[in-house]
């Protein structure tokens, strides 16, 4: 994600033994997106309106006015879609990472204490769900620690994770160099975490992925029904389980309140679930766990 040298080798043919606890040969990622707030407005200063991951695929944004169609898209995700999310992940007894905008956070309070109260782990999505490409690096620091701080007060405790997406050539840097995370996500290359330079230290990144991802939804050519998505993620898990036999993986699934939240959607994420639960050999954990089980069995060299 920063410097100019890019790792194409990675772990290459033989990767580690991940040794997953309890012996499970997939460790499954869920994550949660709260970003519904922390979008694009004039509200907040922007110069127009959200263009990206709403119902109205292709739209272009309002320059210089709101968009209350899409204001609203994304307060559905907050209002409703989250605690539809909140049901169906109770009634696994699963946990999840939640990746929160901390702008967000703040105008649903709520919600922000039912993560806290349910064990989730909640990490930094930045202060606002924006591009930080142009974002000034004294900015972007800045940002950081107001997130650290408003996760901190909303749950009761403060990230150990982060998150960007849209992230400058700065962010790992400032991640490690605010000293207080043990991860971040922002790098798709790896079905396994591993270790980049960043701040002067091994940084630990924890990998994400867009491609068992309910944003799938809101793009040309992605899912359209909640059994396309069921299909990917259970064809997902199944290679990576038969692959696990041998060498143990990683699993990410990303989820958008306003997204999965719907009702002709959440069976995706239901029907997942079941598919773990009857497979077996999978542990579905935070990124914090998987973060400190990589930490103690494979620290760095």
């Amino acid at each position: 994600m920063s410097g100019t040298e890019r790792d194409l080798v990675g772990y290459g043919a033989v990767p580690p033994h991940a040794r997953w606890p309890g012996g499970a040969r997939v460790a499954v990622s869920l994550v949660l997106n709260y970003e519904e707030g922390g979008e694009r407005s004039v509200l907040e200063g922007d110069d127009g309106s959200e263009g990206y991951l709403h119902e109205i695929v292709g739209a272009p944004p309002v320059a210089g006015g709101r968009d209350l169609n899409v204001e609203s898209m994304f307060a559905y995700g907050a209002r409703a879609g989250f605690w539809r999310v909140h049901r169906t992940l109770s009634a696994h007894g699963v946990p999840l990472t939640v990746f929160a905008v901390g702008r967000a956070l703040e105008r649903n309070p709520d919600a922000a204490r039912a993560m806290g109260a349910a064990g989730w782990e909640v990490a930094g999505h930045g202060w606002r769900w924006i591009d930080y490409r142009e974002v000034p690096e004294e900015a972007e620091r800045a940002d950081i620690a107001r997130t650290v701080e408003t996760i901190g007060r909303l749950t009761g405790r403060r990230p150990v994770g982060w998150y960007t997406g849209r992230t400058s050539p700065r962010t790992r840097r400032l991640v490690a160099e605010e000293g207080g995370f043990l991860y971040d996500s922002d790098d798709y290359s790896d079905d396994l975490p591993f270790y980049a330079a960043a701040g002067g230290r091994p940084h630990l990144v924890v990998p994400y992925g867009l491609d068992a991802n309910d944003f799938k939804f809101l793009i040309v050519h992605g899912f359209t029904t909640a059994d396309d998505m069921l299909a990917y993620l259970v064809d997902t898990y199944d290679t990576l389980h038969a692959e696990g036999a041998d060498r143990p993986r990683m699993m990410s699934v990303g989820l958008h309140c306003r997204i999965i939240g719907r009702p002709g959607r959440i069976r995706a994420l239901d029907g997942f679930l079941r598919h773990v639960a009857q497979l077996g050999g999978g542990w579905v954990a935070t990124r914090e766990q998987i973060a400190r089980h990589w930490l103690a069995t494979h620290p760095p060299d």
